[in-house]
C-alpha cells in the first residue's frame, strides 16, 4: 500500500496529507453538516456554550476526560466516537444520561466529528499514534483541541506547534501534573530556592512488561480495526492489541512506558531544571527490549538526560517516584502522588507570596483550563510548543535506549548533533489509511 512521506522540514506537506487523505475523503463519504433539532435552539441550547466532540472513549477516554468534561456547565458535548461501536454507545448513554435527553451523537468513524460544523472543539483520548494525525485534522477545520499525550515522534512535535499557530487556535494536552498540588509545590520550592541550587534529578517510572507472541485472530463485529491502526503500519490482529496495556507495548502504535508515564513525571523535572532550552540537550542509557515478544519497547532502563544548565534528569524503571536534590537539600516523593518528604520537614511548610514567588501560581484543571482558554484565547496550561519539548526528551530518552549511545540535541535547529541514523527516526511515514 502506497505510504506518504512525514518529516519535520514538510509542514506543507503534512497538511496536505490530511486535506487529501482526510478532509476531502469527507465529501467522499457524503459528509456534511447534520441537521439540528428545534429543541437545541433554545436558551440551553449547544451554541450557547462551547461545543464538544469526542474521539476515542475506551478506559481512559470515557473514565477520565469524557466524566471530566460532563461536569462543566460550560460545555456541552454532542457527539461521541469511537472505533468500537459498543465504546461509543455506552459513552452516548451516559451523555444523554447527564443531560436528560437524547441528543448526543454517535460515531465509528471520527472524521463525522471533524466535519461536524457545530462542534467547536475536540477531544482526543486515541493511542499514540493517531494523537497528532488527528489534532492536524482538527486544527485544519478550524476547531480546538484537547488531546491525550504524546507525540509519536519528534517531527510531529514541530508539525503541531505550527499548525496551532498558523490556524491561532487553543492546544491543551491531557496532562494533569502542574495542577497537581504535589508536583506543582516540588517545582515552587526548588525554583525559589529552598534546596539551593538544583543539581540533580531522579525519577522513576512503571515497568514495562513482556507480552507474548500472539497468533492473528478474525476482527470482532463492530470494531473498525482499519481505522484503528489508521496512519501506522499495518500489522494483524490479535486477540489482545487493543487492550491499552497492551498496544503500549508496541512502538507501533506507541513509545511504553518512557513515553507514557514520562510525560507526567520528567515534565516535573523539566520545570524545575529550568534550563533555557526546555528540554536536554545530550541523553544516555541503557535498558531491556524483549526479543520474540509483542512487547518491543524498552521495559527496563536507566537513562541520563543532561540540561545546558548542569542539571542531570535520571530516568529508571521501577515506580514513580520523584526526588529533586539541590546543593542544600532535597525533596519529593516515593509514589504518584504521594506524601511529600524533604531532607528538612521545615522545607515543606515553606510558603511564598504570588506577587514574589518565581514560579506560577497552581493553574486549574486540565479541562477546566482548557475551556476557560477556548473562551479567552490565552495559552492553556500545556501548549504544543510545551508538548514538543517534553516529548522531545522523552523520545530522545527512548532512541539513545534503542541505538545504545550518547545523543547529543541541537534545539535552535530541532535535530541530532552528527548522527544521521537518529537524525532519520525524528520521523516516518504515515500509511494511506482512507485507501484501506
Amino acid at each position: 500500500m502506497k505510504e506518504k512521506n512525514f518529516s519535520a522540514t514538510q509542514t506543507r506537506s503534512i497538511s496536505a496529507i490530511q486535506r487529501r487523505g482526510a478532509l476531502k475523503s469527507m465529501l467522499a463519504l457524503g459528509l456534511a453538516p447534520m441537521f439540528i433539532p428545534g429543541r437545541m435552539l433554545g436558551a440551553d441550547a449547544p451554541s450557547k456554550k462551547i461545543t464538544l466532540g469526542f474521539i476515542g472513549v475506551g478506559s481512559h477516554g470515557l473514565g477520565n476526560n469524557l466524566k471530566n468534561f460532563l461536569t462543566h456547565a460550560d460545555a456541552q458535548v454532542v457527539a461521541v466516537c469511537d472505533v468500537f461501536k459498543d465504546r461509543a454507545e455506552a459513552a452516548q448513554q451516559l451523555v444523554n444520561a447527564q443531560y436528560g435527553n437524547n441528543d448526543c451523537r454517535t460515531h465509528t468513524d471520527f472524521r463525522h466529528i471533524i466535519a461536524d460544523k457545530t462542534i467547536d472543539a475536540v477531544v482526543i483520548s486515541t493511542p499514540d499514534h493517531w494523537h497528532v494525525p488527528m489534532s492536524l485534522m482538527a486544527l485544519e477545520a478550524g476547531k480546538d483541541v484537547f488531546c491525550e499525550k504524546p507525540t509519536k515522534f519528534i517531527a510531529e512535535g514541530r508539525v503541531l506547534k505550527e499548525a496551532v499557530a498558523k490556524h491561532q487556535a487553543i492546544f491543551q494536552v491531557g496532562l494533569e501534573d502542574r495542577s497537581v498540588a504535589h508536583y506543582h509545590k516540588m517545582v515552587e520550592w526548588v525554583r525559589n530556592g529552598a534546596i539551593g541550587d538544583l543539581q540533580r534529578v531522579e525519577l522513576t517510572l512503571p515497568d514495562g512488561f513482556v507480552w507474548p507472541l500472539e497468533n492473528e485472530a478474525p476482527v470482532p463485529q463492530g470494531f473498525d480495526y482499519n481505522l484503528f491502526v489508521g496512519p501506522a503500519e499495518f500489522i494483524p490482529y490479535t486477540p489482545s492489541l487493543t487492550e491499552m496495556m497492551h498496544w503500549r507495548m508496541i512502538r507501533n502504535f506507541s513509545g511504553g512506558m518512557i513515553m507514557d508515564w514520562g510525560t507526567h513525571l520528567v515534565d516535573t523535572a523539566q520545570l524545575a531544571a529550568n534550563a533555557p532550552e526546555g528540554c536536554a540537550c545530550e541523553v544516555e542509557g541503557s535498558g531491556i527490549i524483549p526479543e520474540k515478544a509483542m512487547t518491543n519497547v524498552p521495559i527496563k532502563y536507566d537513562i541520563n538526560c543532561r540540561y545546558s544548565n548542569g542539571v542531570v534528569v535520571n530516568i529508571k524503571n521501577g515506580g514513580t517516584a520523584i526526588r529533586l536534590f539541590g546543593s542544600t537539600g532535597w525533596l519529593g516523593n516515593s509514589t504518584w502522588r504521594g506524601p511529600l518528604e524533604a531532607s528538612d520537614p521545615q522545607i515543606l511548610r515553606k510558603k511564598y507570596a504570588p506577587e514574589t514567588s518565581k514560579h506560577w501560581q497552581m493553574p486549574p484543571s486540565e479541562a477546566r483550563n482548557f475551556l476557560d482558554c477556548v473562551k479567552s484565547r490565552k495559552p492553556t496550561t500545556y501548549t504544543a510548543e510545551i508538548t514538543d519539548k517534553l516529548c522531545t526528551t522523552l523520545h530522545m530518552s527512548d532512541l539513545a535506549v534503542r541505538l545504545g549511545r550518547e545523543l547529543r540535541w541541537d534545539a535552535s535547529k530541532e535535530e541530532f548533533i552528527n548522527d544521521a541514523e537518529a537524525n532519520a527516526l525524528r520521523s516516518h511515514q504515515y500509511r494511506d489509511w482512507t485507501k484501506a
